[in-house]
């Protein structure tokens, strides 16, 4: 039988506890204090009966009996709980790596381990374990695995927001001929089409904000009327199309908009699209499945080329209390002082956050440890009572069981923009255009769930401790010291940005 670990932090701390442990039980039983509860019924027990009065019968009967019962609930106790025989064997278990990433959370392999039997002794120290706690430690985990894999898989839209946002025009020659675009076709057309006041659609008005228009490009009397005001060796000159323009010594034309844009590898779009890296669009048809590959690679390029971020959501993401409904000049300004501050703030906190983040389960493979440790000395205290023995029970239960929170709450923290900006919800998505920025224009909304979302991998687990307490389970402050554990280290982060600064200055 193989009990199983999460990291090999966890696999060290683990045998080092049980190893403690034992050690802790032979003293116990050397010294005989562990018979010191069967004294403490006794005595319990005939104190409970004498200050029941006269009328309950034979005290001594009814005691006995109390004492009988109760000694042998300890005799099961110690039998199960308490003699640790069966011995350590552990294994780590592997992941599978390529689902965690398209999954966001590290999901196990079934029946896959990476340590085998790698060692299970400790300066020639062996550990055993009691019967009980070796189906606890296995429940334990085999209900927070089967948890954390129940979390549904989700597609990383924050990596692919930043991808796009990160993508530049490495080209100056090209960037060159995207302002040799507007100025020669954008431009033009743009102020004819207002200057003859149509009645467009919401979704043409939409259209109309990008140099890739398919309004434009569609329509007579727009690119396929206006022309490149330069020579472009690209196209050709033609008699009929370029006639009354200087002819140049490289023999390059004047194409119209519409040529200049799609013809081929030679048009501008072409040559915009492949400034992206092809993993991203293709990750992003994946995503996008409601969209032909056409129409993901135009937005793509729309927000490439973009001078500003397009307005992407039909109304607010987020819900919140802030200034009133009709915003007064005081809220506007309360709303623009709360943003600086809070992008200030983010400076600080995220570093700190990140770092608590990768010290969270170190802290939890301690606090496992702990427990075991006290195991022992917990039921001599608890005088073998099934209650003491359920409640560290539920105590162990919750701490392994703490590890799908963290699972969760980095879920969420990777895949809460595909919920709010993603296709996943049919007609009720909250934007009615696809936008590769995803959101970007709502970047200060999302950097507030930024920082709640932090919050939760600390949130979340002393939530689970509080919802025990409802049904009676005492487990106290048994994940205080996650917070207290980590608030150091998250201290010394937040510190290395205003290093930074003061580098800086």
């Amino acid at each position: 039988m193989t009990l199983y670990t999460t990291d090999y932090l966890e696999y060290y701390l683990t045998l080092v506890a049980w190893i403690v442990n034992n050690g802790i039980w032979s003293i116990l039983v050397a010294s005989g204090v562990f018979a010191l509860p069967f004294v403490a019924i006794t005595i319990q027990e005939w104190l409970r009966a004498r200050a029941e009065g006269a009328d309950e019968g034979n005290k001594g009967v009814l005691s006995s009996m109390r004492i009988e019962n109760r000694v042998w609930v300890a005799i099961v106790v110690i039998l199960f709980a308490g003699i640790p025989f069966i011995p350590v064997d552990l294994s780590t278990i592997r992941f599978d790596t390529t689902r965690s990433a398209q999954c966001q959370v590290n999901i196990p392999q079934p029946a896959n381990t990476g340590w085998s039997n790698a060692y299970t002794t400790l300066n020639n120290q062996s550990a055993l374990v009691p019967v009980w706690w070796f189906a606890m430690h296995a429940l334990s985990k085999a209900v927070t695995g089967a948890a954390v894999a129940a979390i549904p898989c989700g597609t990383d839209l924050r990596q692919m927001r930043m991808d796009v946002d990160a993508t530049r025009i490495n080209d100056p020659v090209l960037a060159q001929e995207v302002g040799d675009f507007v100025h020669d076709c954008y431009a033009p057309s743009r102020a004819k089409l207002f200057m003859s006041r149509p009645t467009l659609s919401d979704e043409q008005m939409n259209d109309v904000t990008w140099i890739g228009s398919s309004y434009f490009l569609g329509n007579p009397g727009f690119y396929d009327t206006y022309h490149s005001n330069t020579p472009r060796t690209a196209w050709p000159y033609d008699a009929t199309r370029d006639a009354g323009l200087a002819q140049v010594d490289s023999g390059g034309g004047y194409p119209t908009c519409r040529q200049w844009w799609s013809d081929g590898s030679s048009g501008l779009r072409s040559r915009l699209l492949a400034q992206v890296d092809p993993d991203l669009l293709t990750r992003l048809g994946r995503w996008a499945g409601f969209l032909s590959q056409n129409e993901v690679n135009d937005s793509v390029v729309r927000a490439v080329v973009s001078p500003r971020q397009q307005k992407m959501n039909q109304g607010s993401v987020y819900t919140d209390y802030g200034g009133q409904i009709e915003k007064t000049l005081p809220n506007i300004v309360t709303r623009g002082a709360g943003d600086l501050g809070m992008t200030i703030g983010a400076l600080g906190i995220f570093p700190a956050m990140d770092v608590v983040r990768q010290a969270l389960p170190m802290v939890l493979s301690l606090l496992k440890m702990a427990l075991v440790v006290c195991i022992p000395l917990v039921l001599v205290f608890g005088t073998y009572e099934l209650k003491a023995l359920v409640t560290v029970s539920c105590v162990q239960f919750a701490l392994f069981f703490v590890d799908f929170w963290f699972q969760l709450a980095r879920w969420l923290d990777s895949t809460i923009l595909d919920a709010l900006y993603g296709w996943g919800f049919g007609a009720n998505r909250p934007h009615s255009n696809f936008d590769p920025l995803i959101g970007l224009n709502n970047a200060f909304g999302d950097m507030l769930l930024n920082f709640v979302m932090a919050t939760m991998f600390i949130v979340l687990p002393g939530f689970w401790v509080t919802a025990l307490a409802w049904v009676g389970v005492r487990a106290g402050n048994a994940l205080q010291g996650l917070s207290d554990g980590t608030r150091a280290a998250g201290q010394a982060g937040s510190k290395g940005t205003g290093m930074v600064i003061r580098g800086a200055k």
